[in-house]
């Protein structure tokens, strides 16, 4: 599978000021296959090792520090020597092994010819204790489950991907095309992005086994959260099962109490920010005030929270596959949390950067306003083709310099571009060539 981050790695292994790679991510999104694969074609041989369930390979680390000690065990360990810049040594699962992820400073300060990328699970580094972490001597990237022009090159659709990229995605696309980008998407609201579940519906169009994925998938976070957290969360799964429902609801503002009746903030907020570092979920802050820096007026005790998966969004909330072909108002407000779980998916992916939310004073509310480049930007999501009124009242109201909405069509006003929901990897880009014409 192609994956973006693919192009970040071979930045990293160019760069003259290189340090230890940590790769983090949720689990199973793809971490350990593309250090693999990036391994395979770019290096001339690979070291893997993985700390799960290997005490023998934790002993390695349990001496001392020195990189050259660690690099000549290893080489025993494997029966092959590593070879400075030749060989790519990759640590898996290194949130398991504490030494590990300290010896990453050393092998910076004092090794830096050997290329050392590690992957880690968000909820083992998290709450890892390392002797000292490596605080500036590694170099950070984080994965994400994968995106919709991920999900279309999995499938094979090298040639669309490219006509997109190349096509303003304001300017409508043939029908014939169109049509075929929406059925990927009903398919991707199906699946999502956990790269297995992806795997196995290209593989055999079996509906029944992305769901069975899915739901394991599910029950591993689960017990993780069991295996990393501390007394003070035990409410975690008690938050992360009523985001679905609370999705769904007309004014999809997170509130703690339907968490479980009588709760308060004060009682729960803890296990929400412990899922959020994790990167299980996004918290979408309410913005009082559309001006750069956005976090300065952050409203921080009004927000809305997301999943990082659609697929697991849908497994979740318990809606069966048939409800893509359902045109009946049964899942309307579903279609509705799906589509915008999906954009914020899609535009944290693209603008790496969680954008916030604007309401007015009962009287309006934008989805999203990201702050791109320095530029303020709208965005509404309209899972069909009615006009957003509160764009319009925002717009009244701030006169930004574009604004957004992405539904079924294309198009452009004086102020407001109109994109398709299949087109949003196209929507950062745009706007910066849109404002600096302007300018």
């Amino acid at each position: 599978m192609q994956r973006e981050i693919y192009s970040k790695l071979l930045e990293w292994k160019n760069r003259k000021d290189r340090k230890p790679l940590l790769l983090e991510g949720v689990r199973q999104c793809g971490k350990t296959y593309i250090l693999n694969k990036f391994g395979k074609e770019n290096y001339e041989d690979v070291a893997y090792f993985t700390f799960y369930n290997n005490p023998r390979l934790n002993d390695i680390f349990s001496m001392d520090l020195d990189p050259k000690r660690i690099i000549d065990q290893l080489g025993l360990f494997r029966m092959k020597k590593i070879e400075p810049d030749k060989t790519l040594v990759i640590f898996d699962e290194i949130q398991l092994c504490n030494q590990a992820i300290a010896s990453l400073k050393p092998f910076y300060e004092n090794a830096p010819e050997y290329h050392i990328a590690c992957a880690g699970s968000l909820l083992g580094v998290l709450t890892s204790q390392p002797y000292s972490f490596p605080v500036g001597k590694v170099n950070r990237l984080q994965m994400r489950p994968m995106n919709f022009r991920e999900f279309l090159l999995a499938n094979a659709e090298d040639m669309l991907v490219e006509h997109i990229d190349k096509s303003d995605p304001t300017v409508p696309l043939p029908l014939p095309i169109a049509d075929k980008l929406n059925t990927y998407l009903d398919y991707f609201y199906l699946v999502g992005g956990m790269p297995e579940a992806v795997a196995s519906w290209i593989n055999n169009k079996d509906i029944r086994m992305v769901e069975t994925i899915l739901e394991d998938i599910i029950k591993g976070y689960e017990k993780d959260f069991s295996k990393h957290a501390s007394e003070s969360l035990t409410k975690l799964t008690l938050i992360w099962r009523s985001i679905p429902g609370q999705l769904a609801k007309d004014n999809n503002k997170f509130v703690f109490g339907h968490v479980k009746t009588g709760a308060r903030s004060k009682d729960l907020e803890d296990a929400l920010e412990w899922l959020i570092n994790a990167g299980l979920v996004y918290k979408v802050i309410k913005v009082v005030q559309p001006a750069v820096p956005m976090s300065m007026f952050a409203d921080n005790a009004n927000f809305k929270v997301y999943l990082a998966d659609i697929g697991i969004l849908r497994k979740m909330a318990g809606v069966p596959p048939d409800f893509i072909f359902s045109k009946d108002k049964e899942y309307s407000q579903y279609r509705g949390a799906v589509a915008e779980n999906y954009v914020l998916n899609e535009l944290v992916a693209s603008n790496g950067d969680v954008p916030y939310y604007w309401r007015s004073e009962g009287v309006a509310e934008v989805d999203f306003v990201a702050q791109i480049n320095g530029i303020v930007v709208p965005i509404e999501v309209k899972a069909g083709s009615n006009k957003s009124k509160s764009l319009l009242e925002f717009i009244k109201r701030y006169d930004p310099k574009i604004a957004v909405t992405i539904s079924v069509k294309s198009g452009k006003t004086d102020n407001v571009i109109y994109i398709p929901l299949y087109v949003i990897w196209k929507l950062r880009d745009h706007i910066l060539k849109t404002v600096k014409r302007k300018e």
